[in-house]
């Protein structure tokens, strides 16, 4: 017999890895175990009092899957129950909750500061939309705090920044930018995609906005795009970000947050597994000859070890290699490579590599990838479930041929 309350038990007393399992669930009538999935557009109502009630309730009836959608619900549930945040809104791609977070709160006249080392459409959505706009975009080195000082001695409406960049692995300092960045009277968004909320907690440290790119470890198996805000601030959320997607419907589709709430579930195993063998590689390549610097956040020559140990509980799954030579041993490199696979994603259960500077950033000015460490020698790897002595042999000999 079927019960009458179909939610999931109260996860309020599970563990963080119980919570990626049981967070959010919320069951039919058919009381089934995997997750239903609801590919529908819109609801139905039994009477026009039934549908004008619920387009002023709540929330908690469905009216059309733009606003929400109850397999929706249940990935941006999970995630908050995870990640200890009171609202979240799920998007189309990591993006769509870049742009959503970030501009929802702007508009002209006001401020906005971040660090140079940035996704490059991250970057291009801070400088190119702020000109257009009329607000003021100032970009600072992340790793600076002075520099920090300086830029949020003003008035600023929002500070954006990831940690670790992407691609240089710059880590910035989340406790000391927020404390700043609240003086200023800015919102901090981060962006925590490398680290995944399995290695940081930026809300732990300050931040107000969290931002991911589902698409990359959250998923993690290469099988669709999606993004996701979350903030702890419901009046924030509801009165500022939430109309704003709304409106503008960057919403994810119900297959998509489908998927992901499957991929929730083996989240921590996956970013542990990959974290462990990222640190394998590193150490290998850290003293390889054909080597010039490798930067992996786990490391203790990282130049900002201290800081990583302080704010994140492991090293992640990327790394940044910068080859002895340029352009041209790169590419032999990544061209000899047998079973680590070229390709811009990241966050993926099979180890992938990509050339900034041609590909992921390469339209930015010789100055930009300057200012962001982009090399023509820099190669990014994302660390993948395989077996870790696979992946530092398949390394070692393209690096041979070098």
């Amino acid at each position: 017999m079927a019960r009458t309350d179909h939610r999931n038990p109260n996860v309020a007393g599970l563990r963080p890895r119980s919570r990626l399992v049981h967070g959010g669930v919320r069951r039919s009538s058919f009381d089934e175990t995997c997750e239903a999935l609801y590919q529908t557009s819109g609801f139905v109502y039994g009477s026009a009092e039934e549908a004008e009630s619920a387009f002023v309730n709540d929330g908690s009836r469905h009216v059309y899957s733009r606003f929400r959608n109850p397999t929706t619900a249940m990935f941006e549930d999970r995630l908050c129950e995870y990640e200890g945040a009171a609202w979240a809104y799920a998007t189309t791609s990591g993006m769509a909750a870049v742009h959503g977070a970030l501009w929802s709160n702007l508009r002209t006249g006001d401020r906005i500061v971040a660090p140079r080392s940035l996704f490059i459409s991250c970057y291009w959505v801070i400088k190119e939309l702020s000109a257009r706009f009329g607000v003021e975009a100032v970009f600072v080195d992340g790793t600076d705090l002075s520099q920090w000082e300086e830029a949020l001695a003003k008035p600023t409406k929002v500070v954006f920044l990831e940690t670790p960049s992407n691609p240089g692995l710059e880590v910035v300092d989340l406790r000391a930018v927020s404390a700043l960045a609240h003086k200023a009277g800015a919102k901090v968004v981060v962006d925590n995609a490398f680290a995944t909320p399995v290695l940081q907690r930026p809300f732990e440290m300050g931040a107000d906005v969290v931002i991911y790119s589902a698409t990359k470890h959250i998923d993690g198996q290469g099988r669709c795009l999606g993004g996701i805000i979350l903030t702890n601030d419901k009046q924030y959320g509801s009165d500022v970000i939430h109309p704003y997607l709304r409106h503008t419907g960057p919403t994810i589709s119900p297959f998509n947050a489908w998927l992901l709430l499957k991929g929730l579930e083996t989240l921590e195993l996956r970013v542990s597994a990959q974290s462990a063998a990222a640190l394998t590689v590193a150490e290998f390549l850290e003293g390889h000859a054909k080597v010039e610097r490798v930067l992996y956040p786990g490391l203790p020559s990282h130049p900002q070890h201290d800081l990583v140990r302080s704010q994140m509980t492991g090293g992640g799954t990327m790394l940044s290699i910068f080859l002895k030579g340029g352009k041209e041993e790169a590419f032999r490199a990544l061209n000899d490579l047998r079973m680590v696979m070229i390709s811009n994603n990241l966050g993926d259960s099979k180890s992938l590599i990509t050339h900034p500077d041609t590909t992921t950033h390469s339209k930015l000015t010789v100055e930009e990838k300057a200012a962001a460490n982009i090399r023509p020698n820099l190669l990014r790897l994302s660390v993948g479930l395989e077996d870790a002595q696979d992946i530092v042999e398949d390394l070692d000999r393209a690096l041979a041929s070098l």
